[in-house]
């Protein structure tokens, strides 16, 4: 990998593009740090650090790590990436309800397009959302819960200031659109991908070196091992995938004769990527975010006592139950082997042993099935992890070497190497066949 990149510098080309996606990415931390106007940065360092040392903040904990620990900070990026990846969800499980949009995805790169326009408008909706909920819990002081009652803003009752801080972050979230679409036109890999990589690896150091002070070197050495255990076992799982041959039969067209060519249909353990984890970590989140709105009520304490900080078997057990559900909702709705038969029976194709077909179809249903409950269980395993180190060693939720984190870490990382080392072959063999 390390040779890719060295590779890739060497290339004037390469070197440019990777140049200006380090660029936007500092400028993308520089707004992550920026406060918001009307912010008291003093008390909100404050109620952070008092949160994160009793581990009170796990209420925003996904949010805050997609956002680079800005969330919680108030800064004028402050939503991060996640109302784009809520609304890119909403719109992919859309696609398969309403007929227009499934029909725009069939259109090629117009309907794609429509699509991303789509996903742009939600993005905003549910940025103004969002913001406005994160901004009337700091007003109102339920933001860090019971652990910190100093005020966040320098003016609570003041309604101009309140839109005005809303306004920023939603600005903010746009800003970060246009970030990832530049990366992705003029760069190197996805923009989005890589706006969520910059964001998540921005928290890997500070809850390393929070683990040091909590448990001292000992257990920071065990965890380091632990870690890079977890890593290879994730690249392992990631890049594992069930091929299921496909032969294509020979036909005469006019003169010439086409097709006889074998190939096959790659099933990949993780179908389903880090998109159940986001869903199950979402809907855990909604409980907890209602008690915040009525405290008084009794069944506020018993969700506060289960449900916020995260170490109740309860949760534990729902929260694995609700990722191996969504791996195969998921699975289901993205991968429709009715679809994959009926277009290898319309051009000639046939796996061997298997007629076309309705055969076809319940043997790739049957594959599909067997293969996701690994997937679910690796997912469910890997996104348990924070939560186990958090009760075994009092770690935060932010606990680096697990769960969303070291998906989007390893699932990115091994995306833009890919393409890196595809670019650096075109380049080869057009100087090879020169």
């Amino acid at each position: 990998m390390l040779g890719a990149f060295v590779n890739a510098f060497k290339t004037p080309d390469l070197r440019r593009k990777l140049l200006f996606v380090l660029f936007i990415i500092v400028l993308f931390r520089l707004g992550s740090t920026l406060p918001a106007p009307g912010v008291d940065v003093a008390n909100v360092e404050a109620c952070f650090t008092s949160a994160s040392e009793g581990n009170q903040a796990g209420l925003f904990t996904l949010i805050n790590v997609f956002s680079g620990g800005a969330l919680l900070q108030l800064t004028v990026f402050a939503l991060g990436i996640m109302p784009y990846i809520t609304a890119s969800i909403i719109l992919q499980l859309l696609t398969v309800v309403i007929p227009r949009l499934e029909a725009l995805k069939k259109e090629g790169q117009s309907g794609q397009a429509k699509i991303t326009q789509y996903t742009r408008y939600l993005t905003l909706g549910l940025a103004v959302l969002q913001g406005t909920g994160i901004v009337a819990l700091a007003r109102s002081g339920n933001l860090f819960g019971s652990s910190c009652d100093l005020p966040l803003l320098h003016d609570p009752d003041s309604i101009v200031q309140f839109l005005i801080t809303v306004l920023t972050m939603v600005a903010g979230t746009s800003v970060i659109m246009w970030f990832g679409e530049l990366i992705t036109d003029r760069g190197i890999g996805n923009g989005m991908s890589i706006m969520i990589f910059t964001q998540v690896v921005a928290t890997f150091p500070g809850a390393m070196w929070t683990i040091r002070q909590q448990s001292g070197w000992r257990t920071f050495a065990i965890v380091i091992v632990i870690g890079l255990a977890v890593v290879a076992a994730v690249i392992f799982i990631e890049q594992a995938q069930r091929r299921i041959p496909v032969q294509y039969a020979r036909r005469m067209v006019g003169r010439r004769m086409f097709g006889g060519s074998s190939t096959y249909i790659p099933l990949k353990v993780n179908q389903a990527g880090i998109i159940p984890v986001i869903f199950a970590s979402s809907l855990m989140y909604i409980p907890a975010l209602m008690s915040q709105f009525n405290q008084d009520a009794p069944w506020s304490g018993w969700v506060n006592s289960h449900f916020v900080k995260g170490d109740h078997p309860l949760y534990m057990a729902t929260y694995f139950a609700l990722i191996i559900f969504f791996t195969y909702f998921y699975v289901s709705i993205t991968f429709n082997p009715k679809e994959v038969s009926d277009n290898m029976k319309k051009y000639g194709g046939f796996i061997p042993g298997i007629r076309a077909g309705k055969p076809t179809e319940e043997y790739l249903g049957y594959v599909l099935s067997r293969i996701t409950l690994p997937g679910a269980l690796y997912l469910g395993l890997i996104s348990m992890i924070p939560l186990i180190a958090f009760v075994l060693i009092n770690a935060n939720q932010n606990f680096p070497f697990g769960g969303t984190t070291i998906l989007i870490i390893v699932g990115v990382g091994l995306d833009t190497v890919k393409q890196i080392e595809s670019q650096l072959q075109q380049r080869n063999y057009e100087g090879f066949l020169r």
